[in-house]
């Protein structure tokens, strides 16, 4: 009796430190997922918003992310990747000199006041798009990269679908006269913002409060307040119609982690901006992102059998991950790879994974792979090795 009693007690402590570990684990999990209902609704006040740390891409937070929106003219983020990709493939330079067409220069909104036949460098033109939001210097630039506006927007389409905005479509490159037609998502202007400032250059432009252009006869003020006004504020980009309400992608750094807070459709200037805020706050408060020092930690060698190399030292593939804030001192480390593997090898090959725990919980993993390729080894060079080892011996 005594034994059945013993057993019944032992199955029920199993199952009940079963439930605990699962819980602790969704618990954990969950430690990077949005808020709760009343969170959410004293967050932000919009129609749809989100909070991304930019280097892992994992979503912190998020409200109505994925309803389709006019975003007015936060289009200028695909508009400016476009220009930045450009600039890194070396098919226009900075110090290019853009010439106005009579169509850039018909654009109403927010503008530079562009004339026909007046000639910018392709510099002051960014820098009239980042900061002043310039309809006009979007158009000619688009014009300048790809020949025409329209040209420039299948561009812009196509970049949207690589980048995995499945809720994304443009018709023109500036958000200026959006139809039904031009729609976006906070999710999506957030993957864009995400591609956007992995240019680092882009810092360059979206951090100015003021400026001028034409030899400091026209001044700029940045449309986006955040930049004088939020601590680690880093861009990027507003947007304001009748319709689309007031729009914002801000962007800010502290302490190594960089975060994208996108707001859709709020009723007020003032609200998108403290909307925004307050996911930065949130973001800040709550979480740390765990990069180097981790990801770059060297992994155990790995055995090869039957290569030109008997040996092989791995390294982790893949970025950081996010953790509670204050639990960064007490992440461990576990590796798990293959005790050996038959040759040949090849670099970029999945030898085993890492484990990242907090307090036994686990935290992320990535995979972890080969650094090199190891050709098989032929009977002259085993021969050679055998005899290497002969002589040492």
């Amino acid at each position: 009796m005594h034994g059945i009693l013993f057993r019944l007690k032992f199955k029920l402590c199993a199952v009940l430190s079963l439930a605990l570990l699962f819980s602790s684990t969704a618990a954990y999990a969950e430690l990077s997922a949005a808020a709760d209902a009343k969170t959410s609704a004293q967050l932000i006040n919009a129609k749809s918003g989100i909070l991304m740390e930019a280097s892992t891409g994992e979503v912190l937070y998020e409200q109505n992310a994925d309803e389709r929106l006019p975003i007015a003219s936060v289009t200028k983020t695909m508009t400016m990747l476009l220009i930045m990709e450009a600039l890194d493939e070396g098919k226009i330079s900075l110090n290019d000199t853009v010439t106005v067409s009579e169509y850039a220069a018909s654009m109403g909104g927010s503008q530079v006041f562009l004339e026909v036949g007046e000639q910018m460098s392709a510099d002051d033109m960014l820098k009239a798009i980042a900061v002043a939001s310039g309809n006009d210097a979007a158009v000619a630039m688009a014009e300048f990269v790809s020949g025409s506006e329209g040209a420039f927007v299948e561009k812009m389409n196509k970049r949207a679908a690589e980048l995995g905005c499945t809720n994304t479509h443009f018709i023109n490159c500036n958000g200026l006269d959006e139809t039904e037609e031009h729609y976006s998502t906070a999710r999506d202007v957030a993957l864009i913002s995400r591609a956007l400032i992995s240019h680092k250059k882009i810092f360059d432009y979206t951090t100015i409060w003021m400026d001028s252009l034409r030899g400091g006869n026209f001044g700029l003020s940045n449309t986006n307040k955040l930049i004088r006004f939020y601590k680690g504020a880093n861009g990027l980009k507003t947007g304001s119609t009748s319709t689309a309400k007031y729009c914002l992608s801000a962007t800010a750094e502290r302490d190594g982690m960089q975060l994208i807070a996108v707001i859709i459709a709020a009723p007020t200037t003032a609200d998108r901006f403290s909307s925004a805020s307050a996911l930065l706050d949130f973001g800040f408060a709550n979480f740390d992102a765990v990069g180097e020092g981790f990801t770059d930690l060297p992994a155990p060698y790995v055995r090869v059998t039957g290569g030109i190399s008997e040996q092989t030292a791995p390294k982790i593939n893949g970025d950081g991950f996010i953790v509670k804030k204050g639990c960064r001192d007490r992440i461990e480390t576990r590796f798990e790879l293959a005790e050996s593997v038959d040759a040949p090898l090849t670099k970029g090959q999945k030898l085993g994974e890492v484990i990242y725990t907090v307090d036994g919980i686990e935290a992320a993993r990535r995979d972890v792979c080969a650094d090199e390729d190891i050709p098989r080894i032929n009977l002259m060079q085993m021969f050679i090795r055998n005899l290497n080892d002969w002589i040492t011996l």
